[in-house]
């Protein structure tokens, strides 16, 4: 048997984008838009965006399929996104997380600021692989509304 471990960390990733956070939020909200962002050219990709709803990102890596679901547990129209969300490796859970995502009017558009709690297990995923996950879908974002802005 092998020895058991948690990791708990937080990251909070902040960016400026040059929309309203009406066209910020939409891009979460819209399951078509968060696919190109959020999800990658080879993942399966599904979302239910309501409280209750569930996103599915699922995909294979070293032919292991890894899944990311999560559950909308608050959402705040252009305002605020609370959702809480798993990691596995095939049917091994490997992290558990609560995220808040909060977009604030700027006078250039919106000042989005993303924190993550995440429980870590096993060493299967390490925080710093996730916040680095997490800040390059961020900038896939920032490329798809650089979209709208032209």
């Amino acid at each position: 048997m092998s020895e058991q471990s948690v990791v708990n960390a937080t990251f909070t990733l902040e960016r400026e984008y040059p929309v309203a956070p009406a066209a910020v939020f939409a891009a979460w909200a819209d399951p078509a838009t968060k696919a190109r962002w959020f999800a990658g050219g080879n993942s399966d990709h599904e979302l239910d965006f309501r409280v209750g709803g569930r996103e599915i990102a699922r995909g294979a890596v070293n032919d292991t399929v890894i899944t990311f679901e999560t559950v909308y547990r608050d959402i705040v129209p252009d305002t605020r996104i609370v959702y809480t969300s798993s990691l596995s490796e095939g049917e091994i859970l490997s992290t558990v997380s609560l995220t808040t995502v909060e977009f604030a009017a700027t006078d250039s558009g919106t000042r989005l600021t993303l924190t993550e709690h995440g429980a870590y297990l096993d060493g299967r995923e390490q925080p710093a692989w996730r916040e680095q996950g997490t800040d390059d879908q961020l900038t896939a974002l920032a490329e798809v509304l650089a979209a709208v802005v032209k």
